[in-house]
């Protein structure tokens, strides 16, 4: 448990409260990532790196957002736990698409129909038809993972830690 000033006063940050919003922040980092990937790097997103973002969002609006706002004591503090676990279930379904999608990029089980074809981008100002980004096909790769390999460790890391650190504060309730 850390300690924070409050007003004159010490007020201890309870484990729960770490532990989401290390989940929240640690989606915050890696969602950050991908948008830094996308628009900064230029590697359009397919539709399977789309479905691992949401899951972020949810960790992100849960952990961080509500593990601020029960540490500022604006939430009730028994709630903590659950805003905890809310954030390191986001990590883990985020990490899950993501090991789907290693998979679908090593051909190791077929990809959803979304990812391959043609279509419209709104916002281009050349109206001819676009191809999609295909899900089974990785644009980049270190060490032979793919961005979506890599937030699939990534998360399950982060939700590890977390899931520790939140066990580690049910125990010493009990």
């Amino acid at each position: 448990m850390t300690a924070r000033a409050y007003e004159g006063t010490v007020v201890p940050t309870s484990a729960p409260a770490m532990a989401a919003i290390f989940a929240g922040s640690a989606s915050l980092i890696l969602l950050g990532g991908a948008l830094a990937f996308q628009y900064l790097g230029g590697l359009a997103p397919c539709e399977m790196c789309i479905w691992q973002r949401w899951p972020h969002g949810f960790s992100i609006a849960v952990g961080l957002i509500g593990g601020m706002l029960a540490r500022s004591e604006v939430l009730p503090s028994h709630l903590v736990k659950y805003l905890a676990a809310g954030a390191i279930a986001g990590l883990v379904i985020s990490g899950a698409i993501g090991v789907f999608h290693a998979g679908v990029e090593w051909k190791f089980w077929p990809g959803p129909s979304e990812c391959t074809g043609f279509g419209y981008v709104p916002g281009q100002e050349d109206f001819k038809p676009l191809q999609i980004v295909r899900c089974d096909e990785a644009q980049w790769r270190l060490f032979g993972l793919s961005l979506a390999g890599y937030n699939a460790i990534f998360c399950f890391v982060a939700a590890a830690i977390s899931a520790l650190v939140l066990r580690g504060s049910t125990s010493k309730s009990r």
